[in-house]
């Protein structure tokens, strides 16, 4: 379930900074387990950070809208001297006062529609931000199974290593008692030098993984737990699609971009009707040259404008709005085609990778068998070093097969959950504070004035994130 945030909007947007907040404070040395990279990649990431400015500022593309609905009032002051060499006083020295309020009274609808896109593009963008927040937990996934991959190859590496060395010393002690040829010798000697080096190579995979989830996670990996747990999967494709099409954030981006753009036609064709204006006015003016005269004015009237003609900007604009749509509609259908061809891939994948797993188990079970028994039957002299040594080949190649078997099935499973729209934070129930994207636009929705109370608290939000 969703976390509340704490009552002070102070307080919230100290989380709501991301980085900004979280990266001054001390983080836990060691993830344990997966949960704990992707609650350091949550925590940490810059990625999510920029999106979260950038749903801030369509949230207050809204309060833009709004404040167009509203009156606009205006002070002038301004001092002028005038000369005319005809005129019986050549020098005049005016000094004035205006205040001026303008109300929009009609305009079609377009200023409506305005905000109304504005809306949808907001509920647009926090599905975008969703599918960010999937790409870095599915990074974390990735970088997680990552270490633990380059851990157990390396380990691998070293046990063959010493199992190769073994067997150079073996071979060694039975040339020395003429049981075997130098040639046994040279190809033992070789396999050890073919294992440092396959040893040296898994290593610096190992050091690059850690570089990767140091750079995702924000922090170095300690001693990683083991495989993680898989997800539950749903039962068929049909499933997952359904799921898919209700959650997935690309494809429900998508259908509120496809709104605002229709609202953004509909905006562009009101435009081209009439507009009203109510425009009321005060004023004061002093003439302070020799006389102080003094004159008061005031007014208040309805103007109606209507553009007769714009040099065709008009229809362009009306033109370019129904050609967005259309492409916002295209998107759409591309988006629906990918999300799904993405869910059939990532389920069959995880279907692949299971039954990909109880073949590499089997096949080290069979191969550890076999080397148990080449290497026995060797100390007897029924085998030769050659046969000794292609079995240990065999039997490690058949757990590096394992070992990267188990990975792929982890990287499908969560792969399938964000091919889903289901890898978040608040899906997987991660022990994190989770964003919420409403709070921000709540205090900006209705457009508060700076010295209202609201916007007091936005000034406080601002200063939370460093910003003002």
């Amino acid at each position: 379930m969703r976390m509340k945030f704490p009552a002070s909007v102070f307080k919230a947007f100290v989380f709501a900074g991301g980085v900004t907040a979280t990266a001054l404070m001390p983080l836990k040395a060691a993830a344990d387990n997966l949960s704990d990279a992707m609650i350091g990649a949550y925590k940490t990431s810059g990625l999510l950070e920029q999106n979260r400015a950038l749903l801030r500022a369509a949230d207050e593309d809204v309060a833009i809208a709004v404040s167009r609905l509203r009156p606009l009032i205006e002070w002038t002051v301004s001092a002028v001297n005038t000369y005319s060499e005809f005129s019986q006083e050549p020098t005049q020295n005016t000094l004035s006062t205006q205040l001026e309020l303008t109300q929009l009274l009609y305009d079609g609808g377009a200023t409506r529609m305005s905000k109304l896109s504005a809306q949808e593009t907001v509920l647009a963008t926090r599905q975008a931000l969703l599918s960010v927040e999937q790409d870095v937990l599915f990074s974390a996934v990735q970088a997680y199974v990552g270490v633990l991959q380059g851990q157990e190859n390396v380990a691998l590496r070293r046990n063959n290593l010493r199992l190769l060395q073994e067997e150079l010393k073996a071979a060694q002690d039975r040339f020395e008692v003429g049981e075997v040829t130098r040639t046994d010798v040279a190809l033992a000697e070789s396999r050890v030098a073919a294992a440092r080096a396959n040893l040296t190579d898994a290593e610096g995979t190992l050091l690059t993984a850690r570089a990767t989830y140091q750079q995702v996670v924000g922090r170095a990996p300690g001693a990683i737990a083991g495989q993680p747990a898989l997800p539950r999967q749903t039962v068929s494709l049909n499933q997952a699609q359904a799921v898919a099409i209700k959650n997935q954030p690309d494809l429900l981006s998508r259908q509120h971009f496809v709104k605002a753009s229709e609202y953004d036609l509909a905006a562009a064709t009101a435009g081209l009707g009439p507009r009203a204006n109510l425009q009321a006015s005060v004023g004061l003016s002093e003439d302070t040259h020799e006389r102080f005269d003094t004159n008061e004015t005031s007014s208040i009237g309805i103007t109606l404008t209507q553009e007769l003609y714009a040099g065709g900007r008009n229809s362009a604009t009306r033109r370019r709005a129904i050609a967005t749509s259309d492409a916002q509609r295209g998107l759409l259908i591309n988006t629906q085609r990918v999300v799904r061809q993405n869910v059939s891939s990532a389920f069959f994948n995880v279907e692949t990778a299971r039954v990909s797993l109880i073949s590499s188990n089997e096949r080290v079970r069979a191969a550890k068998v076999a080397f148990d028994g080449i290497r026995e039957e060797a100390t007897l002299g029924a085998r030769t070093t050659l046969d000794v040594l292609q079995a240990e080949q065999e039997y490690l190649d058949a757990q590096t097969e394992q070992v990267n078997a188990r990975a792929n099935q982890a990287i499908a499973a969560y792969q399938l959950l964000q091919a889903q729209g289901l890898l978040t934070a608040e899906h997987l129930g991660l022990a994190v504070e989770i964003y919420d994207p409403t709070l921000y636009y709540n205090l900006v929705k209705d457009a508060p004035a700076h010295v209202s109370k609201r916007g007091k608290d936005l000034d406080r939000v601002l200063k939370a994130l460093g910003r003002n």
